[in-house]
């Protein structure tokens, strides 16, 4: 081979490795989707769109490689020893290669998605998520069988040589690799290949290493900057109209100002509180909602003698969007949750309403509270935080890299509340549940159900909430305990459309024998109302910057719930979904079916109206945070 043709051959290898690779993985993505992906002309739109991304990605993967082979002298090549460094070399890039389509995969079956903004998050926590694929896959076998399959593809594509290239060549390859680069980061954006109503057409025509690192330049968005908008003060003043309630009364007429004083005639009900957020506990696991497996008898038996809320949507598809939502009784904000947010001390939040009568406010997680920034969050918000910290070893039946079972930090909580009521004061306190979560383990003999299995981790979660209240029948407390449960989300949030809004449907149950009348509510209510909602059983009265609001104050035609990506945030009505997205995009459908989350284009004489709802809600949620609106009376 000649010198010049040496020097490059590498490039020549890469390029079609890579293009083919990448157009392999498309394939086997789109048909694990079985009868999900549409017929002919979504293939074609995939696979052409997706190419053009495979083009760029593979500039960006061999731009430093072509930097690298434009500067090595060529005598280094007669060296045996650089012979066997090439041969490593591209052994270890296959390798990686080859790693990416396997995580690919994984991550496609989890969330029905490339690489998103989800897999940027967790790359911050590469304890729980390495712990996590280790505690969750065969992770041995599935290197070696990753190192075995690039070692298979260098001897196959040994011979593989494309285009020849003199060395005066040499800067003309590295400028057009490096003018590729910049135009693209210029003109070309992760959701550019969104062209189709079809969310996995629009998901398949990406390219996943290209999907991951513009997930990472856009981690945080800046509501005003990418989305729609309404004159700032039109604005505050739509959503103060949207958030007025017959018992609120607003202490000023400053648009900007959404403090209201809620007022309740008689005394107020100074119950305990437990919140518990269910890790990942879809609608559709419960018998309530037609399950016919018999997951969650305990949750079942608790929404028939309780008050039973059968319209509750979460706002997210993470946990840190549920704790904002039920902590902050706000929208979400594009891009990260205000949980993970600079500046996010000493808002507004349901410890400050139950600080402010007494109450000791706790916020206890099996796992490790640094996970998601929640001990600094809520720390810095009203709560004192116990953590798997605070958790006795000796009180500890199972555990993974998630956290303790979910028995075990019940059993933290029953401390904590004997503690707490010794002292004669109330308490507050939000539990968050991990063993409903990869890897799906929990102590042996709680349910006649495998290890490692989604619905048997459902039925210990559902086990341990029935042995907890067991538990706290016994303490002189629990008569004059309100118990309240909700997901954080649902376990699944992968849909045809990019916000399928059956995909967001949760159970919500206040349960209080003696307390809390049993009722079924099927009023259409999101996770931002929950706090209001429970403040007005207790006939609390009191000043609020929630823009949640009480469902049983709201008039019926005001209902609503937010659901929300990280990027796409949608306001649903009854009947209709409001949808805004980045660069301004807009658009209203028509909610066919709730239960089925079917949705069509269908325009009527609403939609602008209906869209300026969700400006304002979306946009005045993101202002008030920014403009310190959301703090605390007094910080």
């Amino acid at each position: 081979m000649a010198p010049s043709m040496q020097r490059y051959a590498f490039l020549g290898w890469l390029v079609p490795v890579f293009l083919a690779l990448s157009t392999m993985t498309r394939i086997a993505l789109g048909v694990s989707l079985g009868n999900a992906m549409p017929g002919p002309g979504g293939w074609l739109e995939a696979l052409a769109v997706g190419m053009g991304y495979d083009l760029v990605t593979a500039a960006y993967v061999a731009l430093p490689y072509a930097l690298w082979l434009t500067l090595f002298p060529m005598r280094w090549r007669t060296n045996r020893t650089f012979a066997t460094l090439g041969l490593a070399v591209r052994w270890l890039t296959l390798a990686g290669l080859v790693f990416v389509a396997l995580a690919e995969w994984l991550f496609w079956q989890e969330f029905g998605s490339r690489f998103n903004f989800i897999a940027v998050d967790y790359l911050v926590y590469t304890h729980e998520v390495i712990g996590n694929i280790r505690e969750s896959y065969p992770v041995g076998p599935l290197l070696a069988g990753v190192g075995a399959l690039a070692a298979l593809g260098v001897w196959a594509t040994r011979r593989l040589r494309l285009g020849v290239l003199s060395d005066r060549s040499r800067l003309g390859l590295v400028a057009g690799f490096s003018v590729v680069t910049l135009a693209s980061c210029a003109t070309l954006s992760g959701d550019s290949k969104d062209l189709s109503a079809n969310h996995y057409v629009n998901e398949l025509s990406g390219n996943g290493i290209y999907s991951f690192f513009a997930a990472y330049r856009n981690n945080e968005l800046d509501y005003a900057r990418f989305y729609r908008t309404l004159p700032a003060e039109a604005a505050m003043r739509r959503l103060r109209a949207l958030v007025a309630t017959p018992e609120a009364s607003f202490v000023s007429s400053n648009p900007y100002d959404l403090t209201r004083r809620i007022r309740h005639t008689g005394p107020e009900k100074h119950l305990n509180v437990v919140l518990i957020s269910v890790e990942s506990l879809s609608s559709d696991f419960m018998g309530v909602f037609g399950n016919k497996q018999g997951l969650t008898p305990n949750l079942d038996h608790m929404a028939q003698d309780g008050l039973f809320f059968s319209r509750m949507y979460a706002t997210g598809t993470r946990t840190v969007r549920g704790l904002e939502a039920l902590s902050l009784a706000a929208p979400p904000t594009p891009g990260q949750s205000i949980v993970r947010r600079p500046g996010n001390e000493g808002l507004f939040t349901m410890a400050t309403v139950f600080n402010e009568r007494g109450y000791e406010s706790r916020y206890l997680y099996g796992g490790y509270g640094y996970f998601d920034n929640m001990n600094a969050y809520f720390s810095a918000n009203g709560y004192t935080v116990k953590d798997r910290l605070a958790i006795d070893s000796k009180d500890i039946h199972a555990e993974n890299v998630w956290g303790v079972a979910d028995e075990d930090l019940f059993t933290l909580g029953l401390r904590e509340f004997d503690s707490i009521h010794q002292s004669g004061k109330p308490f507050f306190a939000h539990l968050m549940t991990t063993s409903n979560h990869r890897p799906f383990t929990f102590p042996t003999g709680r349910v006649n159900r495998p290890q490692g299995d989604r619905d048997a981790a459902v039925a210990y979660t559902d086990w341990a909430i029935g042995d907890f209240v067991r538990r706290a029948r016994s303490h002189p407390w629990f008569a004059d305990t309100v118990f309240v449960i909700v997901a954080d989300h649902q376990a699944s949030s992968a849909g045809k459309t990019d916000l399928p809004v059956n995909r967001y449907h949760i159970p919500l149950i206040v349960w209080s024998p003696g307390n809390v009348a049993p009722a079924r509510v099927d009023r259409l209510m999101s996770q931002i109302d929950v706090a209001p909602t429970l403040f007005g059983l207790l006939n609390f009265s009191y000043t609020s910057r929630f823009i949640g609001q009480d469902v049983f104050a709201r008039a019926p035609e005001q209902d609503r719930a937010f659901i929300s990506t990280y990027q796409a945030l949608g306001l649903l009505r009854p009947d209709r979904l409001a949808i805004l997205e980045p660069k301004g995009h807009s658009a209203v459908q028509a909610v066919i079916n709730l239960d089925t989350g079917e949705v069509r284009n269908a325009p009527s004489a609403g939609d602008e109206a209906l869209l300026e709802d969700a400006i304002a809600y979306y946009q005045g949620a993101s202002q008030a945070f920014r403009q310190g609106l959301m703090k605390a009376p007094g910080r």
